[in-house]
């Protein structure tokens, strides 16, 4: 098993950029999360904290729960990262510009060995290589949320990436106690193609009256033994991520992805899922 670098970035300190940063500190990797703001970088330094507390208490985390925290620093740009980090993870929002502009700026900072990686669950990793300059040393990492707890890592590779780095990546995601899968890029790599396939047919069976969402999640969980039902899944994602994956998925793969309007409606009445409270079921 490969070691995690020493020195870690994660560009977002949202739900998935804090577990992603959980994730390297319980493997013993000093972390810098990139979140501007104070509001934003407190919230990520909360989200963090409380995850290796919950870590702690599930007997996942080897060692003080303070000594962890102590290996981890919020900065405000990614133009701040330390010149030694050996590995950036990009979680920002779904946005492609977003995306872009962050990876350059990282790119920039970092010495010419540091491998920039992506989670995004969808956009195409190529099309983002296409503004790096050492475009060989970034790939897609996808993690699934919530990050301390899944197994699964999607190692996305673009045509231009080097061997050596997928091959070190596949060792990280190993040392995090984690499985790589290691997939060609391409729209909606494996796990969102599948998955948002499944989750949109089952709001259309919702929006058509073929059961309720109960009967439709249980169905799958077990006649099939999913974990978690795909509307449930869809709610635990986020109605508006799913949502603008399957407008992607809708314009490169075809009508097959286009979204249900209660899909669409949902999202225009704020129910997102458990972020909200209410998506396909209620959480109080």
């Amino acid at each position: 098993m490969s070691d995690v670098p020493d020195q870690v970035g994660v560009i977002g300190g949202g739900r998935m950029g804090a577990g992603i940063a959980q994730a390297f500190l319980l493997a013993g990797a000093r972390v810098e999360v990139v979140e501007a703001g104070g509001d934003a970088a407190d919230a990520a330094r909360g989200r963090i904290a409380d995850g290796l507390e919950e870590s702690a208490r599930r007997g996942k985390l080897t060692g003080d729960v303070g000594d962890a925290f102590a290996r981890l620093a919020l900065v405000d740009s990614a133009a701040e990262l330390s010149a030694g980090t050996g590995l950036v993870v990009e979680a920002v929002p779904e946005r492609a510009d977003l995306k872009v502009t962050v990876l350059t700026a990282a790119e920039s900072a970092l010495g010419p060995d540091a491998v920039l990686a992506t989670n995004t669950s969808s956009l195409s990793v190529t099309e983002l290589a296409a503004a790096l300059q050492r475009p060989a040393r970034f790939l897609g990492m996808h993690f699934f949320n919530p990050v301390p707890a899944s197994k699964l890592v999607e190692v996305v590779v673009a045509p231009e990436t080097a061997p050596d780095v997928v091959e070190a990546t596949r060792g990280w995601v190993r040392a995090l106690g984690k499985t790589d899968v290691v997939v060609k890029d391409s729209p909606g790599f494996a796990s969102s193609r599948l998955g948002v396939l499944l989750g949109l047919e089952a709001i259309r069976m919702l929006e058509e009256g073929v059961a309720d969402a109960e009967a439709i999640d249980a169905a799958m969980e077990l006649g099939y033994r999913h974990p978690m039902g795909p509307l449930r899944s869809t709610d635990l994602v986020g109605l508006d991520v799913r949502l603008a994956i399957a407008e992607y998925l809708a314009g490169t793969l075809g009508e097959r992805f286009t979204p249900p309007q209660l899909l669409r409606d949902k999202v225009a009445a704020g129910e997102l899922g458990r972020k909200t409270g209410r998506g396909f079921h209620d959480y109080p």
